[in-house]
């Protein structure tokens, strides 16, 4: 039977973060290639002033809407992947490639069932787990061994994953899925505002650790239903931070330290194409710069939500913006928060720049021997 590695080596909490951290990595590709094909589609309609190029009817049109037609839902197929593989491959990373077809018809089973991304993150530690027991109890002779990573191991652990799924947890998942559903629905207004800044907040205080990815995370799975006020505010605040750091070294570089000079061309860069990384040096250099990204991502997303953009796609690089509805709203949310990050870290680094340098012209006085 097969063999898995680290199962005993690894506390549960670090074996569940390993294992939806591995879901979401390999779920990205799909999301990304989907959105952009999706986008390439709308921004082409919107040439053609059309603004729902997904709509069944432009099936019959022109040669070139039809084309963008085609574009757009092959787009949306590769995004529909998206909970069969987050699944798959959180089981993966928990039962090695035995894992692998049961959570990936469990996902796809969730999706069906509508439990959406909480259910597809169930599906996966459901067949992760089932299979690893599997493994454990079932002991083949020596004869047969081969055939237990490749028939009893997946079969078995696709019918018991989609028995749990569909008889235990699927419809208590399903609900709570659609009361979270109604919950951000129903919401607008301040409310709506506030929920933004919050994602907004928690998306630049860490720059990719574990609570920037539970928000964008969750944000992402929503698209699925619908809603995408929160996906959009998670976008905004992805790219904010390292376009406002790096924008601050190249207008005021005399204030910063040289190391954080060279930072900052590589985080403009990083920033631009929706990689919120490129701010940790900053954050390392001065801890506070946590307080300063995490207010102008609020600041950000509250901005680009309340006044009407909408992204519908997880794409936060500058090659997504034309195709958020209310676009000029969107980008000018992005200026205001990097403008808000900026000045905060050139405060910051100033002080402590100024310090620095007070220190190295204070000299102790010398004494000169005397008779």
């Amino acid at each position: 039977m097969a063999k898995f590695q680290g199962g005993g080596k690894q506390s549960a909490g670090v074996e569940v973060k390993n294992a939806i951290m591995t879901g979401v990595s390999w779920m990205l590709p799909f999301v990304i290639a989907g959105a952009v094909l999706m986008g390439i589609a709308r921004i082409g309609a919107s040439i053609y002033g059309i603004d729902n190029i997904w709509d069944a009817s432009y099936e019959q049109a022109s040669t070139v809407i039809q084309v963008l037609h085609k574009f757009d839902g092959f787009g949306g197929l590769a995004l529909s992947l998206m909970l069969p593989i987050v699944s798959g491959y959180i089981s993966f990373a928990l039962a090695n490639k035995p894992g692998l077809a049961p959570g990936m018809v469990g996902g796809l089973l969730a999706s069906n069932l509508g439990t959406g991304f909480l259910g597809a993150l169930a599906a996966g530690f459901v067949a992760g787990y089932i299979v690893r027991a599997l493994n454990r109890y079932i002991k083949l002779p020596r004869a047969l061994a081969s055939a237990g990573p490749i028939f009893i191991l997946p079969v078995g652990g696709t019918l018991l994953t989609c028995v749990c799924m569909a008889f235990l947890i699927g419809s208590p998942l399903a609900a709570l899925n659609h009361g979270m559903e109604s919950w951000l629905l129903s919401m607008s207004g301040t409310n709506k505002i506030v929920l933004a800044a919050v994602i907004g907040g928690m998306v630049g205080f860490d720059l990719g650790g574990p609570i920037n990815k539970a928000a964008v995370t969750t944000a992402m799975a929503l698209l699925a239903s619908g809603i995408y006020d929160p996906n959009t505010a998670a976008q905004v605040a992805i790219i904010v931070p390292p376009i406002g750091l790096g924008v601050a070294t190249l207008l005021w570089s005399s204030h910063f330290p040289e190391s954080l000079r060279e930072a900052g061309k590589a985080s403009t860069l990083m920033g631009l194409i929706g990689v919120s990384e490129g701010a940790i040096p900053f954050a390392l250099s001065n801890p506070r710069i946590i307080i300063v990204n995490v207010i102008g991502s609020a600041v950000a997303a509250a901005m680009a939500v309340g006044l009407g953009a909408v992204n519908h796609a997880p794409i936060s690089g500058f090659y997504g913006w034309l195709a958020v509805d209310q676009w000029p709203v969107y980008v000018l949310s992005i200026a205001c928060g990097a403008a808000i990050i900026a000045c905060g870290s050139l405060l910051i680094f100033h002080q402590t720049t100024g310090q620095s340098a007070i220190k190295k012209e204070v000299k102790a006085p010398e004494f000169k021997a005397g008779r």
